[in-house]
């Protein structure tokens, strides 16, 4: 086969594949790990997908979802602190405050969908709240607490996936869970199952790849204490190889 013939046999395979996998551009989303350091070794909250899933069927996975244009409008009991939104705006196109407290909020509002568990602080008064998704905060009279919360790690979704997410991980003490709902996780929910995991022994359980990688930054984060000024990994594909860069 001569060069020029190679060269046109992958530029139809290229075409064939921007067919089959158009491009698309990742949604923004946010995840959260609820970390318990009570015990003798660290241990997570995780999340069993049903096996009905097109995306990631029975994976398990931190709660988490896609940004919703009213999570930025819902109150909060404090802010996200100065180094994790500075971090949260790098290599943005639109980086505005707005942006950086939207993402932190729906790591909060998926975690409730998911879960049952409201990250937050109780309150005498009922919050006003944006939308329904937000409306257990309310009825729980908590407000979510960003300061909680620790940026750790940033990934989007390689090009050629039927789904493609912008997705940023956060960390959140078990002792910021401010109210528990009974009964979300189940057979007709999001999860079926939530198991609390030693990070240490999280590798014998089915995970995407990029959970596994998220818990070995998040290992050594719990070993630094948590510094705040510490970089942030940002895992994305360029010319076709998967590379991470500190933000």
């Amino acid at each position: 086969m001569t060069d020029a013939t190679a060269d046109g046999a992958l530029a139809v395979l290229r075409k064939v594949e921007r067919e089959n996998h158009p491009p698309m551009r990742p949604r923004d989303a946010a995840t959260l790990i609820l970390l318990d350091r009570a015990g003798p070794a660290p241990r997570v909250l995780l999340g069993r997908r049903h096996s009905r899933h097109v995306f990631m069927p029975g994976k398990f996975v931190f709660p988490g979802g896609r940004v919703e244009p009213y999570d930025g409008r819902m109150p909060v009991a404090a802010d996200l602190g100065p180094e994790h939104e500075r971090r949260l705006l790098m290599q943005l196109r639109r980086p505005t405050q707005a942006r950086a407290r939207a993402l932190a909020l729906a790591a909060i509002r998926e975690t409730c969908e998911e879960t049952g568990l409201l990250v937050g602080r109780k309150t005498d008064q009922a919050p006003a709240t944006p939308a329904e998704p937000w409306r257990a905060f309310a009825e729980a009279g908590v407000l979510p607490d960003l300061s909680a919360l620790h940026f750790i790690a940033r990934a989007i979704t390689p090009p050629g996936r039927s789904r493609r997410f912008d997705a940023r991980f956060f960390v959140a003490d078990v002792d910021a869970i401010a109210h528990r709902i009974e009964g979300v996780v189940g057979p007709d929910s999001e999860l079926d199952e939530l198991v609390w995991v030693p990070i240490a022994e999280t590798k014998g359980i089915d995970l995407p790849p990029i959970t596994q990688i998220v818990l070995g930054d998040l290992a050594r984060r719990v070993d630094s204490g948590f510094d705040p000024a510490a970089p942030v990994p940002f895992y994305r594909t360029l010319q076709r190889k998967v590379v991470r860069q500190m933000l």
